[in-house]
C-alpha cells in the first residue's frame, strides 16, 4: 500500500499529463505513492491517454467517470478510492508546485495534522502573474469564505493540498461535493476546529489548455457557500430555482404589460404568451445555473427542452387557472399573475429536477457509494480463484 496517493481530477487536461506525471515522479523521488487520475470523460482524450501511461507506470491509477461531473466531486471519490494512509490533491493543469508535496507530506505527519495547504498567500507564496481582476476576486472569495470557514485559513479557495486519510472519513458524509472549491467544502464541514498548517508556493501560469474559471464557476462557489451556511436543511437548488422562478416573474409580468398594451387580446391570452416564453426562457437559466452539474448539451439539451415544456404544461393549467380565478375574483391582475406563476412553479420544480435533470437529494453519500460499490467482475474473479 503506497504512502501517499496523489489525487488529480481532470477534464481536458490531455496536453499536460505527461509532464505532470513526469514532474511528479521527479519530486516525489524517496516517497512510496501512487497517482489517481479522476477524469470527468474529457471529449479530448484525457483519460485514454492516462490509461496509456497507466500501462507504462504501476504509479498511475485511471478513474473515468462517465455521467458525473465536477471538480469536487471528483476529487472525493479519487479520495475514497484509495487506501493511503494520506492523500494530497493538486490540479492537472500544472499550477501547481509538485515540488513542496514533500515538505506538505512530512508537515502533516509530523504535527498529526489534519490537513496542510498550500497558500499563495502567506510567506514564501505567490499569485505569480495572475491578473488584477483576478487577484480581486480571489480577495473577494477568500472574505466570503470567512463566512462559513471553521479556521483560520489564508487561501481557502486553493486546490493544492495534503490530508489525512482519518480526516477525510470523518467529514466525507457532510461534504456538499458541489463546484470546484473542495478545501472550503472539507474545513467548513469539519464539526472541531481542523488542525492545519500553510506552505507557501508560487502559483504558475497555465501552459496548454484553457482555465475552467468563468462566471459560472462563480455562481458554484456561492452556491456551496449557501449549502453551508443554510447547514443542508434544504436543497441549494431549490433556491436557485426559485431565483429563476423569480427572473421569469419578472420577466412574465413585463411581457403581460406588454403584450395587452399593444395588441388587442383578453389576459387570459396575454398571460398564456408570456407563460409559454417564459418557460424557455426558466429551461436556459435552470440548465445552466440551478442543474449545472447535470447540464444537458447536444441533443439531450433538445430533448429536455421539449420534454420541459410538457411537463411544464401541467403547471401552466395551474398557472392560467389560479391566475385567471384570482383575477376574476378582483385582484388586480399583476397579483393574479404572480400567484398563477408561483403555483406553477412548485409544480415544475418537483417534477422537472427529477424528470429531466434527474435530481435526487445527492450529496457526498451518494458519491461514497458509487465509490464503494462491489464490482462484480471482481468477485466473481475472486470467487474463481478461491475455487
Amino acid at each position: 500500500m503506497p504512502e501517499l496517493s496523489v489525487i488529480v481530477p481532470t477534464y481536458n487536461e490531455r496536453a499536460n499529463l505527461v509532464a505532470l506525471t513526469t514532474q511528479l515522479d521527479a519530486a516525489l523521488v524517496d516517497i512510496d505513492y501512487e497517482i489517481v487520475i479522476v477524469d470527468d470523460d474529457s471529449p479530448d482524450g484525457t483519460s485514454a491517454l492516462a490509461r496509456t501511461l497507466a500501462q507504462q507506470n504501476r504509479r498511475v491509477r485511471v478513474i473515468q467517470r462517465i455521467g458525473r461531473r465536477g471538480l469536487s466531486s471528483a476529487t472525493v471519490e479519487g479520495m475514497l478510492s484509495t487506501s493511503s494512509p494520506y492523500l494530497a490533491v493538486i490540479d492537472g493543469d500544472l499550477q501547481h508546485d509538485e515540488t513542496k508535496l514533500p515538505e506538505m507530506l512530512r508537515t502533516v505527519k509530523r504535527d498529526n495534522l489534519d490537513l496542510v495547504i498550500g497558500s499563495r498567500h502567506i510567506e514564501g507564496g505567490s499569485m505569480g502573474d495572475f491578473a488584477k481582476h483576478r487577484r480581486a476576486l480571489s480577495q473577494f472569495g477568500r472574505r466570503l469564505s470567512s463566512l462559513v470557514c471553521r479556521a483560520d485559513v489564508s487561501d481557502p479557495m486553493s486546490g493544492f493540498f495534503v490530508l489525512s486519510r482519518s480526516y477525510v472519513h470523518e467529514v466525507a458524509h457532510s461534504l456538499s461535493s458541489t463546484g470546484f472549491k473542495i478545501l472550503l467544502d472539507l474545513i467548513a464541514s469539519s464539526r472541531r476546529p481542523v488542525r492545519f498548517a500553510e506552505v507557501g508556493y508560487t502559483f504558475r501560469n497555465r501552459l496548454h489548455g484553457t482555465s475552467k474559471l468563468d462566471i459560472l464557476v462563480g455562481l458554484e462557489y456561492l452556491q456551496l457557500l449557501l449549502d453551508k451556511a443554510i447547514g443542508g436543511w434544504m436543497p441549494v437548488s431549490y433556491l436557485i430555482f426559485s431565483m429563476v422562478g423569480t427572473i421569469g416573474l419578472v420577466a412574465n409580468v413585463l411581457l403581460i404589460y406588454a403584450v395587452q398594451s399593444f395588441l388587442p387580446v383578453s389576459f387570459t391570452m396575454a398571460q398564456a404568451i408570456g407563460s409559454v416564453l417564459v418557460i424557455g426562457l426558466n429551461f436556459l437559466l435552470n440548465n445552466q445555473l440551478t442543474f449545472r452539474s447535470a447540464r444537458l448539451k447536444g441533443w439531450r439539451a433538445v430533448q429536455g427542452f421539449i420534454v420541459f415544456y410538457i411537463a411544464c404544461g401541467v403547471g401552466l393549467a395551474f398557472n392560467l387557472m389560479a391566475a385567471k380565478g384570482f383575477r376574476d375574483y378582483g385582484l388586480p391582475w399583476y397579483w393574479a399573475s404572480s400567484v398563477g406563476v408561483f403555483i406553477g412553479s412548485v409544480w415544475n420544480y418537483w417534477v422537472t429536477s427529477v424528470l429531466i435533470w434527474q435530481i435526487r437529494r445527492r450529496r457526498t453519500s451518494r458519491i461514497i457509494q458509487q465509490a464503494y460499490a462491489p464490482n462484480p467482475a471482481l468477485a466473481k474473479a475472486a470467487a474463481s480463484t478461491q475455487a
